[in-house]
C-alpha cells in the first residue's frame, strides 16, 4: 500500500488531481467533482489539526475501531461507503480553487509525517502509527479520484 508520505506517491496523486476535469462526471456516488475534491480535504485537515469534528459515543468508536484496518490495508474500498456527516459536501463549489487546496493540502501533510510519530489519536478510529496515516490518506485520494476516472 502506498503512503501519502511517499515522496512519489504523492507526486502521483497531485498528477491525477492535475488531469481531473471540472466536466468529470462521478462513475458512482452522488457527489460533483468539486465536491468530491472538498470531501478528500477534510479528512487531511482533520489530520493535521485544522478542523476538529465531534467524537462518537463510545460503542460507535469501539466498532470504527474494528474496522480501521480498512482504511489502511491493500483491499479496496467498495463504492457507496457512508462517511462522516462533517464530510458530506452538498453546495456548489469553484473546482479549480478547491484543486489548489487540495494540491496545497496533500504536499502540507507529505511535509508534516513528524506530527504522525510516533502515532497520533483519530476521533473515529483510535490511534493510528505514521504509517497507518499515510496510507489511509492515500487510499482515501486514491479512492476518490478514480470515482471520476483520474
Amino acid at each position: 500500500m502506498k503512503s501519502i508520505f511517499d515522496a512519489d506517491a504523492c507526486e502521483e496523486i497531485k498528477n491525477r488531481l492535475e488531469n481531473l476535469s471540472e466536466n468529470a462526471k462521478a462513475n458512482w456516488g452522488k457527489m460533483t467533482v468539486g465536491q468530491m475534491l472538498v470531501h478528500c480535504s477534510k479528512p487531511i485537515e482533520l489530520a493535521l489539526g485544522d478542523i476538529e469534528v465531534d467524537k462518537p459515543n463510545w460503542l460507535k468508536r469501539k466498532l470504527f475501531r474494528l474496522i480501521s484496518p480498512s482504511l489502511y490495508n491493500d483491499k479496496p474500498w467498495k463504492q457507496g461507503l457512508p462517511t462522516a456527516k462533517e464530510f458530506v459536501i452538498t453546495n456548489t463549489v469553484n473546482f479549480n480553487a478547491e484543486k489548489e487546496k487540495l494540491k496545497t493540502k496533500i504536499e502540507e501533510i507529505r511535509q508534516s509525517e513528524s506530527l504522525f510519530k510516533p502515532n497520533k489519536e483519530h476521533p473515529y478510529f483510535g490511534t493510528f502509527t505514521a504509517e497507518q496515516w499515510g496510507k489511509s490518506a492515500y487510499k482515501h485520494l486514491d479512492h476518490h479520484l478514480k470515482q471520476f476516472g483520474a
